[in-house]
This record gives C-alpha cells, sequence and structure tokens, in this order.
C-alpha cells in the first residue's frame, strides 16, 4: 500500500502489539505517488488485446460473468454496433442528454535517477509502479511544470528556468495540461482537446479531441513529436516507460432534424433508419500523429483490434494507445491502439494489472439536491468575531480551546451551525462496536456535498403509426458495475484477462485494490424505492473477487445504510469505507479471509473524511470536511485516526478551518505527506474574510496529533481596483526536495524552507 510523498521507508511497532492486531495493522511506509490510474487504461487495453460480521452481512448477490470477445470482421462488427446502437438511440440521437461531470482524481518518493537526486516526493499515487499525470514532476534534479499551455523545466539546485517551451498559442493557454516524465521525455497531454499548436503554419481548426505531445527535455525543451485522438481523454498511466492513453469516442453519426411534428416514437423510428445504414467507420476511433519534421500520419483503428462484451450499447467505444518515452527521441511511432466497444469511467492499476471499470447508470443526469439549511437558534446569538481563514491546530486546554485546535474526539458533540470564534468545532464521542448494527435510521436531511441520486430518463415507447406515443415507466439502466482486467506487465498493448461485474457504483479508483490475488470493490447500492430517493434507502458493501477470473468469492455488506460512500482506503488486509450523510461512519474491515470478510469496527465523528492516506503503523490520515449535525458542510478537517485495533477504531486529532476547501478532497494528487518529518500538506481556500485566500496549509501529524506548523502564500498580481475581488492564485501541488518545500500555483513556484517555513525563493510564471 503505497500513497503519500516521499520515500519508502518502514518504521514499525506492529511486532510490540499482540498478534492478532499486528496483522491487520498495516506497517509505517513511506509512500511513493505514482497515482495508480493505469486502471482506466487497463479497461481499453483490453478490449484491444483481444482483437459488523453477521450484522454487516447481505445476502450474496449475484455477480454474474461477462467476458470480452473479438468480432469476425468488418462486417461482423458493423452488423452488432448497428443492432446495439439501434436499440439504445432516442429521439434526439445516441445515449442520454448531455451533462457537465466534475472528475475527481489523486502522491509518494521517486525511484532514484541515474544520477544522485536529493531526497523527493513525487506524485501521490494509489499503488507504486504505476504513475499518473500531473501538472508538476520532479526527479530531484530538476522540477517540470506545465501551466497555461507553457513546459518549464527548474534547476533544483540553483532554482533558475532552464528551459520554457510554449506548446499552444496565447488563446488558446486555457487548455488544461498534465505530465507524465521518464528519464529526458516527457508526454504533456491535452486532455481538453481544443489546442492548436504554437507556431503552426497553416490555418487549421482546434482539434476536436485530446492532444499528447512529446517532449525531449536532454537539451532546450523541444517537441519531438503529437498524437492526436478522437473523442474525450478519460485517464493515462505510466508504467515503467510505457504510457498508456485510455480514449472514449462515439460514432460520427448526423441525425437530421425530422420536423418539429413528430412524435418521440416517430423520431426514434426515423433516428434506428439513421443508424442502420451508418458505415463502420462511424465508429472506428481516428488518430493522428505528427514527427518532429512535421509529417503526418493518419489512422483508425482496425475491426481485428475491436473487441466487444456479450452485452453493449454501441453508443460508446474506449481505445487505449500505447507510447513508448524511452523509443520516443525521434517522435512517437505506431500507438498500437486497442479498442472495446464500451464505456469507461473509472481506471485503477498496479505495477502488472490494468482496471477499468463501468457504469451504465453514471451516464444518466442526476437531479441537484437542495441545500441543506440548518434551523435558526432559538435566541439570537452573538455575532462571532471574525475567524482566521486558518485556524490553529496546536492542542489547547481542555477547559477552552481555542478555534481550530487539534481535539481530541472523546467528548463534544457535533455543532448544530457553524463554530464560533469562542466555540471550537466540536466532536461528537466515537462510537466505537464490534460490529456495525443494522439498526441507524435514514436521517432526514442530506448533507450539502452528497452525490445526487439518479434520475431516471424520459423513456419512450413503440407506437403504431399515427398513435401517440402512450405515457411509460421509466426504467434506469441496471446499478452495477463492470471490471475489466488487462495483463500490463509487458510492453505494448494490455493482454486482456478477465471480465466481472458487481452491484452499485464506484466512488473512484480507491474503491478498488488488487491484493494477493484477489480484487477487493467498494460500491453503493441504492435501496428497491423510487431512484428519485436518492441515498436514503442505499447501502455499502465490498466484494471479494478472484483477480483472475473476477468471480465473486466473498462480501460483506450493510454498511452506511441511508448513506453513500465518501471515501475508502485498502491497506494491506484491511479496509477503510467512510460512509456520510449527517454523520461519519469509519468502518474498519477485516478482509483476511477473502471468502469470509467481516466489518469489525466503526466510528461514529461529525463531519466526513473525502480522502483517506495511511501514516504509518496504525494511523489513518482523512481529509474532508467538518459538518452541523444536520450535516452542513463548515468548512475543511484533518483529522488522524488510531486504527492499530481494528475493532475499536479511535479519533485522536483534528484540525478544522472554518468556511474553507481544500482541492486535496477531491483531487488526492493535491495532498502531501512527507514521513521523514511528519509534515503533511494541504492546499487550501478560505472565504471567511473579506475576499477568498489561497495558501497551502503546512501540518506536523505525529503519533497523536496533528499540529499547524504555518501557512504558504504566493505574491497576488499587482495592478490597483478594489482589493476584495484581487486575483488569489491559490496553491495546487507541494513537492519536497532536500530541504526544501516547494509549491505550484498558476502563478509561479516558490521555495521556502521545510522546516520552519521561511522563504528560500520565487520563480514567477512569466
Amino acid at each position: 500500500m503505497r500513497t503519500s510523498t516521499g520515500t519508502a521507508g518502514a518504521v514499525s511497532r506492529a511486532a510490540s502489539r499482540p498478534a492478532s492486531r499486528a496483522a491487520l495493522t498495516p506497517a509505517r511506509t513511506t509512500l511513493t505517488s505514482t497515482f495508480a490510474a493505469a486502471l482506466a487504461v487497463a479497461l481499453l487495453a483490453s478490449g484491444c488485446e483481444q482483437a459488523g460480521p453477521d450484522a454487516g452481512r447481505t445476502a450474496p448477490a449475484d455477480l454474474g460473468r461477462i467476458r470480452l470477445v473479438s468480432y469476425d470482421g468488418c462486417d461482423d462488427m458493423l452488423a452488432g454496433l448497428r443492432a446495439a446502437a439501434a436499440r439504445n438511440v432516442g429521439p434526439w440521437g445516441l445515449g442520454p442528454p448531455q451533462i457537465m461531470y466534475m472528475e475527481a482524481r489523486a502522491d509518494t518518493a521517486a525511484p532514484r535517477a541515474k544520477t544522485a537526486a536529493p531526497e523527493h516526493s513525487t506524485t501521490n499515487v494509489h499503488e507504486a509502479g504505476a504513475d499518473e499525470p500531473d501538472l508538476v514532476k520532479t526527479d530531484g534534479r530538476r522540477v517540470i511544470v506545465v501551466n497555461r499551455g507553457v513546459l518549464r523545466v527548474v534547476d533544483a539546485a540553483t532554482r533558475k528556468v532552464t528551459g520554457t517551451l510554449k506548446l499552444v498559442d496565447g488563446d488558446q493557454n486555457w487548455a488544461p495540461a498534465d505530465l507524465l516524465v521518464s528519464g529526458d521525455r516527457a508526454l504533456v497531454l491535452f486532455s481538453g482537446g481544443g489546442g492548436v499548436p504554437f507556431g503552426a503554419m497553416a490555418k487549421r481548426a482546434p482539434s476536436a479531441g485530446p492532444r499528447y505531445v512529446l517532449v525531449d527535455l536532454a537539451g532546450k525543451p523541444t517537441v519531438t513529436g503529437t498524437l492526436t485522438a478522437s473523442g474525450s481523454h478519460l485517464d493515462a498511466r505510466m508504467t515503467g516507460s510505457t504510457v498508456r492513453i485510455v480514449v472514449r469516442s462515439q460514432p460520427e453519426i448526423a441525425f437530421p432534424d425530422p420536423g418539429p411534428d413528430l412524435t418521440d416514437a416517430e423520431r426514434i423510428r426515423h433516428n434506428r433508419d439513421v443508424v442502420a445504414k451508418a458505415p463502420v467507420g462511424a465508429w472506428l476511433p481516428a488518430f493522428e500523429t505528427t514527427d518532429a519534421a512535421g509529417r503526418t500520419t493518419k489512422g483508425t483503428v482496425g475491426c481485428e483490434r475491436v473487441s466487444h462484451p456479450d452485452e453493449y450499447t454501441g453508443t460508446s467505444m474506449l481505445t487505449v494507445y500505447s507510447v513508448d518515452l524511452a523509443a520516443g527521441a525521434k517522435g512517437i511511432a505506431a500507438p498500437d491502439p486497442i479498442s472495446v466497444a464500451a464505456d469507461g469511467d473509472t481506471v485503477y492499476g498496479t505495477a502488472s494489472s490494468l482496471y477499468v471499470t463501468s457504469n451504465p447508470r453514471m451516464l444518466w443526469p442526476r437531479p441537484i439536491d437542495p441545500p441543506v439549511e440548518d434551523a435558526p437558534s432559538a435566541t439570537p446569538a452573538t455575532p462571532a468575531a471574525p475567524v482566521p481563514p486558518v485556524e490553529s491546530a496546536t492542542p489547547a486546554k481542555p477547559a477552552a480551546p481555542d478555534p481550530g485546535t487539534a481535539t481530541p474526539a472523546n467528548t463534544a458533540q457535533a455543532p448544530r451551525d457553524e463554530p464560533t470564534s469562542s466555540e471550537p468545532p466540536a466532536v461528537p464521542p466515537p462510537t466505537v462496536t464490534a460490529e456495525p448494527t443494522d439498526t441507524a435510521q435514514a436521517p432526514r436531511d442530506e448533507p450539502t456535498p452528497s452525490e445526487p441520486a439518479p434520475v431516471p430518463p424520459t423513456a419512450t415507447a413503440e407506437t403504431t403509426p399515427g398513435t401517440a406515443a402512450p405515457e411509460t415507466t421509466p426504467v434506469l439502466p441496471p446499478e452495477e458495475t463492470e471490471i475489466h482486467r488487462f495483463d500490463i506487465g509487458a510492453p505494448g498493448a494490455p493482454r486482456y484477462v478477465a471480465s466481472g461485474k458487481v452491484p452499485g457504483r464506484l466512488l473512484n479508483q480507491y474503491s478498488l485494490s488488487e491484493y494477493e490475488g484477489h480484487l477487493r470493490v467498494a460500491t453503493t447500492s441504492a435501496g428497491p424505492s423510487d431512484p428519485a430517493a436518492g441515498d436514503r434507502d442505499s447501502s455499502s458493501a465490498v466484494y471479494v473477487l478472484d483477480a483472475r477470473t473476477l468471480g465473486k468469492v466473498g462480501e460483506v455488506g450493510g454498511l452506511g445504510r441511508g448513506e453513500r460512500i465518501y471515501s475508502v482506503r485498502f491497506i494491506g488486509p484491511v479496509g477503510y469505507v467512510v460512509t456520510f450523510r449527517q454523520v461519519d461512519p469509519l468502518y474498519t474491515l477485516d478482509l483476511r479471509d477473502p471468502k469470509a470478510p467481516r466489518a469489525t469496527g466503526e466510528l461514529k465523528i461529525s463531519g466526513y473524511s473525502a480522502y483517506l492516506h495511511p501514516a504509518g503503523d496504525g494511523r489513518l490520515i482523512g481529509i474532508g470536511q467538518e459538518a452541523s449535525e444536520r450535516g452542513r458542510t463548515l468548512g475543511t478537517q484533518v483529522s488522524l485516526f488510531d486504527v492499530s485495533d481494528p475493532a475499536a477504531p479511535r479519533l485522536l486529532s483534528r484540525m478544522f478551518a472554518k468556511d474553507s476547501g481544500s482541492e486535496a478532497e477531491w483531487d488526492p494528487h493535491a495532498f502531501l505527506y512527507w514521513p521523514a518529518t511528519g509534515s503533511a500538506v494541504v492546499p487550501l481556500n478560505s472565504w471567511s474574510g473579506e475576499r477568498p485566500m489561497g495558501g497551502a496549509l503546512v501540518l506536523r501529524i505525529d503519533d497523536s496529533s496533528v499540529t499547524r506548523t504555518g501557512t504558504v502564500t504566493h505574491p497576488r498580481p499587482g495592478g490597483g481596483g478594489d482589493a476584495r475581488f484581487a486575483y488569489d492564485p491559490g496553491i495546487r501541488r507541494s513537492v519536497v526536495i532536500g530541504d526544501d518545500l516547494w509549491t505550484v500555483s498558476d502563478l509561479g513556484l516558490k521555495v521556502s524552507a521545510l522546516d520552519g517555513l521561511a522563504d528560500r525563493g520565487w520563480i514567477p510564471f512569466d
């Protein structure tokens, strides 16, 4: 289990504990963050290659079995895709209404470079050996950043910019981009598409799909090749020097408007006719590569390299492109694409396996829950004095703790509303049980950040000509998650291994974990009532699958009834699941016996943890939000849990910052943990004053407490005007190199002393 930024090392005191506890207690490990997003690539690759014990248990679910098979040829492929797409076409075309999504994404010490480099952190990852894209990378000798379409290389010793490469024109600098680096090769991933290459001589429209730029860093940064793909970027992972890029595309079929007087049923029949005449090229993913000399090669994925599950919609295609950075001196070679007639939304990877998952219901729109309003106090409250955006986490005297202090979680109750400046954020007494119970009632109110429940799409039915389409009961796709596993142990395209499915929906890639030949999967399932009821009838479960076949081996359910999963972390043979609606139950799971997993402990506290990070021997860090007793979020909190006894997890300490939020809550890449010094860095945006404020909150986390050591801020841009509306750059990432702390914002890089945070340098992005 690896996470955090730091060097891999181990400090274990498990031997001093009873054997029963030591077996379930993860040893302290310095994690090397290389987010195991390789999973997404695996899924796509797969299609290509194939050318409380009793109370917590639920009745075994029928997981079924699914498999991937290849088409016999283009004719077979076209017939299958046409038939599947015709079944799923609607009155306005393929798929549900277009909606916008915001993805959540997630750091450890990198391997040493060929030449000696200072100890340094790397991207926070889920699993070691599977690096994932981020906006900053370091090898200890240099810091490489991509920002607003410009790649910069900074020498870590001199703190000077040694190379700058403009990758897009100025009016395209909004395009989001990330990096993957291997040796002296960097791959810049413009996931949003639309970028026009800087210096393009001929007028050309912005690319409709994502663009990937290979850069040689050996001397002056130079572009040596590009890859542009049709569709939308899902994710990319790098194992060794091989990058696997996952792209989702939809068939390019134009549906002419038949006029305003047709019924939905007539529109569907018209659109089915259009689908029946679409050529195979409408589905085949297209791509284009360009070498250093500007020569362009276009291609499409061959029919023989497309696979499909037994059941599929025909409305999307997943393609995995493989790019070896070590062989990129002369540009991007043939990207070796493979495709699967399937959808994908989550990717998880290890050094040898890639998993890609999809949930048909995830594509349907969901309602927006109304905000939770706390009831007004019966008596007027005295206005609170202004509270600093970042409050101290130093423990205070028990009689009158200061706001924002790290509180020993034993006495206070959840605040009925926001804490005032004289009232610390209270923590309810942790409820610890040997087994989770089934007696909890669904809360009356939902928290502001809860995930909206699925809303059924408007259904239509076949009617006879000349009759109006009858009203029908909407039918949602099944709430289940399909999982595909690929072997990525060798260079090139992944090899498909197996497929399976589980009930419910994943939260993110941390809901998946491969361990000793098994895959653990945590999902939330809605209840049998009306889907519009949201999560009130939901519950969560963890399934254990055989990694060779993805068949079910065991399961434990009944977690968080009436709630949904907010975070998951698997560490060796132990699992941690956080569910939430008004309080935050943290469940501990004993997964040593794959056939009989069980919930062993439960801790109830106010608020929730959106990201869990291992912090050594029997310790777990949680990044999330404090909440009132009705589930209203109040501000970022960092919690330290004692999980050394799986039957009795405890909250040791927490730091609370009122009216604030952190990118680390939804993107673990933003979180830095450096075990060598116990330092943790959390980007923080606060809005409690006259104007928003951004910075990096630096904490010291030891075995029993979370203590605030300071805050790093970046210079604000100059200019006049009302200071309340001045742009605040907001710090997004942090990196440790030697005894320096580097922080990254949209305006530049700042170097501070890791011990004491004294300023050591400012490198602006001019």
